[in-house]
């Protein structure tokens, strides 16, 4: 694990290709050394009912949550959320300098014991990872 859940204002649907967004916050994460390639799972969820700030729709909003099993330590997670948000600032940049948008990213750890885990994704992929 991490798994990235990305919300973001169904406005923003014509100007910000979430495809590659997810890409973008997928290949940064699997140089991050903690996170496990195989593990990774970055999904885009479009929000059609939302208000934000003055209520102008013209405001729209990118919201990161990522969540990853417990266990790493502080400084681990201080730096890899800094490198994810990063990536997704970069990528939104051009957007943002001439649209109001929100960004934001929130970094959680899961219970082990209370996510139960089964997949064929690592006997699928080459060794090294």
């Amino acid at each position: 694990m991490p798994h990235f859940h990305i919300e973001y204002s169904g406005n923003l649907e014509d100007v910000v290709d979430m495809g590659a967004l997810c890409e973008t916050i997928r290949a940064t994460a699997s140089a991050i050394d903690t996170f496990p390639t195989a593990g990774i799972r970055v999904r885009a969820i479009r929000v059609d009912h939302y208000a934000i700030a003055d209520g102008d729709p013209k405001h729209g909003f990118v919201d990161l949550s990522v969540r990853l099993r417990e266990g790493r330590a502080a400084d681990v997670k201080q730096d890899a959320i800094a490198r994810i948000f990063s990536a997704a600032k970069d990528f939104l940049a051009p957007v943002m300098a001439t649209r109001s948008i929100a960004l934001s990213a929130e970094m959680r750890d899961i219970d082990g014991a209370l996510s139960p885990k089964c997949g064929t994704i690592r006997d699928h992929m080459p060794a090294a990872n």
